[in-house]
């Protein structure tokens, strides 16, 4: 009896030490948290503004000169930029988005996927680890962004994903993210960086007429680049708060698992307890009737 309550405690101990543990980590992510959400919260609407400023030029522009990152051609490349985060410990937050990205490919790139031609650069290291690990073709160069973010090691990515389109390595750039709402709620989205999408004009409703000044292949040319920056910059920032809500919801639904348990254990401990002092008593009542005897 001494040694199952000797486990008991044990184990009481053990699960007060990870709820430590536990409560601790939900706070660090309350912390960041603040900062994250604080961020892509003033940077959202700038830059939703600028991506439907740019798909409306890109609309009414036609072809032409400058508009070389708005073609669409034949999709016989994939460029998938999947954000995961670096750590785990944030609930089904990861797996969610590797889901989604390795369906949208089962789903709308089987057959070039076959043909060894869908390519995924991870940012975050728990993408990467689970992509390269099941055979994808990977790309390491960004995955330690969220080592040090900020908007230049984001802007290398999207220059370099640009680049690689219209240099005709990949077909279409689709980014693979999570939208934050709040912290106990992440919206898992697949948004199409490259080529530009065009807005659908409703049938019967009038196209907007722009008069560009400067021209417009100048104003494209320069308007283009910073757009896409700023377009994948707020969907690594919309990753990094959602990762921190999904960890620190995590952390609070342990914390209270460790407090069922605890209740558990308590319970079982006094239970044992009792077990052993009334058999301690019978033991002494038997003893002292058999010494009357």
């Amino acid at each position: 009896m001494s040694g199952q309550l000797k486990e008991v405690r044990n184990r009481i101990k053990s699960v007060q030490s990870t709820q430590q543990i536990t409560k601790a980590m939900k706070m660090v992510s309350a912390a960041k948290l603040r900062r994250a959400q604080d961020a892509i919260i003033q940077m959202r609407p700038y830059a939703r503004k600028m991506q439907d400023l740019l798909s409306n030029i890109v609309s009414n522009a036609g072809s032409g000169s400058g508009m070389n990152l708005a073609e669409a051609r034949p999709i016989e490349k994939v460029l998938m930029i999947v954000i995961t985060s670096d750590r785990g410990l944030c609930g089904a937050y990861n797996a969610n988005i590797i889901k989604l990205a390795k369906s949208t490919i089962a789903e709308k790139y089987s057959a070039v996927h076959k043909k060894g031609n869908v390519t995924i650069w991870s940012i975050g290291k728990k993408g990467f680890e689970h992509f390269s690990k099941n055979k994808f073709n990977t790309d390491a160069t960004f995955k330690d962004i969220f080592l040090q973010l900020n908007f230049e090691n984001v802007q290398k990515a999207a220059l370099s994903a640009a680049t690689a389109f219209q240099e005709k390595q990949f077909d279409v750039v689709e980014i693979v993210y999570s939208q934050f709402k709040n912290a106990g709620t992440q919206q898992f989205e697949i948004e199409q960086f490259l080529p530009i999408p065009k807005v659908k004009v409703k049938p019967g409703a009038t196209k907007a007429d722009f008069i560009f000044d400067p021209e417009k292949e100048q104003l494209i040319a320069e308007l283009m680049p910073k757009i896409l920056n700023t377009q994948l910059y707020k969907a690594v920032l919309d990753a990094n708060a959602s990762e921190h809500g999904a960890r620190m919801t995590a952390m609070d639904k342990a914390s209270e698992n460790a407090n069922e348990m605890l209740r558990s254990l308590r319970i079982s401990y006094n239970r044992a307890r009792q077990a052993a002092i009334t058999t301690e008593l019978t033991e002494i009542v038997s003893g002292a009737a058999a010494l009357q005897g």
